[in-house]
């Protein structure tokens, strides 16, 4: 049991950009999930997400990696879902089963049209995205530090406003990220 948020050993809240929601998530078991885990502890996980994810806190998770500058950033992505996703599932196809090499090289072919300017990387996530903001172009809406993937945060923070990342691997798949603003 972790002492300070509540939950079992390996969990973690997050903040679904989507759903302006936090969820439960556990890396070892890659399971994410809306309702705390078994073998929580109801007292100090409901002090906790007072404390982190309350209206308060304008709606956003506190950061506690972070400057605390209160920096904001806002994105669209691509994501390309494999197998090793930690949901192989989306929108698009109940069941992922395609490989992490098969997910690469789709977006390797979507990376080529965004820089030969054959598409925008909005056109192509909404049509070839598996995350659920693919309904609005891939636009993931403003976050700051620690609100991603660290490594998602990291890459998309490093971007100019309108240029796109190469290929960022985590855990939910494979992205090319676009700083909006």
């Amino acid at each position: 049991m972790s002492s300070t948020n509540g939950l079992p050993p390996g969990w973690e809240v997050r903040h679904s950009n989507s759903k302006n929601l936090p969820y439960y998530f556990n890396g070892a078991l890659k399971e994410s999930r809306w309702e705390p885990p078994a073998g929580s502890d109801p007292e100090k996980l409901a002090s906790y997400m007072a404390t982190h994810h309350s209206s308060s806190a304008g709606g956003v998770v506190a950061s506690t990696t972070g400057g605390g500058s209160g920096d904001k950033i806002r994105a669209a992505h691509l994501l390309i879902k494999h197998a090793e996703s930690r949901r192989p599932s989306s929108w698009r196809q109940a069941e992922i089963t395609r490989s992490k090499a098969e997910a690469r090289t789709i977006l390797e072919a979507h990376q080529r049209k965004i820089e030969s300017g054959e598409a925008r990387l909005g056109d192509l996530a909404r049509q070839e995205s598996d995350c659920s903001s693919a309904r609005k172009d891939g636009d993931l809406g403003s976050f700051g530090r620690g609100d991603m993937q660290k490594e998602f945060e990291e890459a998309a923070f490093a971007l100019e406003v309108g240029q796109v990342s190469g290929i960022v691997e985590t855990a939910s798949g494979l992205h090319l990220i676009e700083r909006l603003a």
